[in-house]
């Protein structure tokens, strides 16, 4: 193991009821004015927003709503989130959806706080926000993890860029698996598909021998593969669910990334694919890893080999190190087209005459990863994928 600090400050309330059992005593130590965020309307149908407001009003809040928060959330979203959150001296944020709508509050918090463009300050100048607007996360969407770190994903439509900003970490995250219920089917698949990618991306990183943080990874891999499998078959298991919220939480949480060096090539590239495609995020790294992992094999065999046994749980009698590595990506592709993902963009309805070039040229590459891709590489890629 690397040397490592390693610090949790959100609180996390898990379980059935969990907002009812938690919400009030935590809204009695936050100020009066609160931002409620959310995206499309689904919380407004499935009867989470009702028992929110409730909770809202029965500890005398003052709510001033923020919707419409769009998958792949865009920077003027955000700005018109800090807008709303300083022109009505908001104290505290209630951020209640997925991925989506975590990761745009956790960047409205910082921007409310500063006239600096974050932006600028962050990707130009280098620099972090110090100020922030507290903030609370219902999830109703897993998959993500988002509500346990501070990075968000944002799309800036101006610069074509889909990256990372830094925010405010959550004081406190209420998963009551019951809220994801209602997610829709492929909602529920691809979220999985992207809670696996971040154990994978995490494991793949250095240092690549075989380490306490990895070895628990592999136990969150498998369960991810098992519970999902039992989804599939029963959209309606409450225990599978629970397994896969928590799972989902266990990828970001930074348990499995101490002492690690993190890979997230992956994303890196999916991400540019969605600046300029808005696609789904599960399923653009559905379509990605295979074929990524299949020009990485070369140095991640030993990792591969690893994953192959102690994941998909591939005899490794009688086998190479390298046929063990193929294995694995093999049974990673099949396990892909059991879940019912797409496995080549043309499946997504990516047009074919996308500007695959100008997504591998803007494709941050990452330093953990074990093979160190070209611009060129990344593009053959893309174009495999197609």
């Amino acid at each position: 193991m690397d040397s490592f600090t390693y610090r949790y400050p959100v609180t996390v309330h898990f379980g059935e009821k969990a907002a009812e059992k938690n919400l009030p005593a935590e809204l009695a130590r936050v100020g009066q004015n609160v931002m409620l965020a959310y995206g499309g309307g689904s919380i407004k149908r499935n009867g989470v927003y009702d028992e929110l407001m409730n909770l809202l009003k029965a500890a005398g809040k003052t709510v001033t709503e923020f919707s419409g928060i769009m998958s792949n959330p865009t920077y003027a979203k955000v700005q018109e989130g800090a807008r709303l959150a300083r022109e009505n001296n908001i104290d505290f944020i209630l951020a209640v959806g997925g991925g989506s709508v975590i990761d745009c509050c956790k960047v409205v918090s910082a921007q409310a706080k500063t006239d600096e463009d974050l932006w600028e300050l962050e990707t130009v100048l280098h620099g972090s926000p110090t100020d922030f607007i507290p903030m609370g996360a219902v999830v109703t969407a897993f998959g993500t993890g988002a509500e346990m770190n501070n990075g968000a994903v944002i799309t800036n439509e101006t610069k074509k860029v889909k990256g990372p900003l830094w925010g405010a970490f959550y004081d406190f995250a209420i998963l009551d698996p019951a809220y994801t219920m209602t997610m829709p089917m492929g909602q529920v698949i691809s979220g999985s598909f992207d809670a696996l990618s971040h154990c994978m991306e995490t494991y793949m990183g250095a240092p690549r021998e075989t380490n306490l943080s990895d070895e628990i990874n592999e136990a969150c891999q498998r369960n991810i593969i098992r519970n999902l499998r039992v989804t599939l078959k029963n959209p309606q298991d409450i225990k599978a669910r629970s397994e896969l919220v928590w799972a989902a939480a266990m990828g970001e949480n930074g348990m499995l990334k101490i002492g690690k060096v993190t890979d997230f090539q992956a994303h890196m590239l999916e991400h540019q694919l969605g600046a300029y495609t808005d696609c789904n995020h599960g399923q653009g790294l559905a379509v990605i890893h295979p074929v990524l992992y299949r020009h990485m094999l070369p140095e991640a065999a030993p990792q591969f080999a690893r994953l192959a046994v102690n994941v998909w749980g591939v005899d490794p009698t009688g086998k190479t190190e390298t046929e063990l590595a193929n294995a694995f990506i093999d049974a990673l592709a099949d396990f892909i087209r059991e879940a019912g993902l797409p496995t080549t963009f043309t499946e997504m309805g990516i047009p074919a005459d996308t500007d695959f070039k100008a997504i591998a040229d803007t494709t941050v590459l990452t330093g953990g990863c074990c093979r160190k891709f070209t611009k060129d590489e990344l593009l053959a890629v893309l174009n495999e994928c197609r």
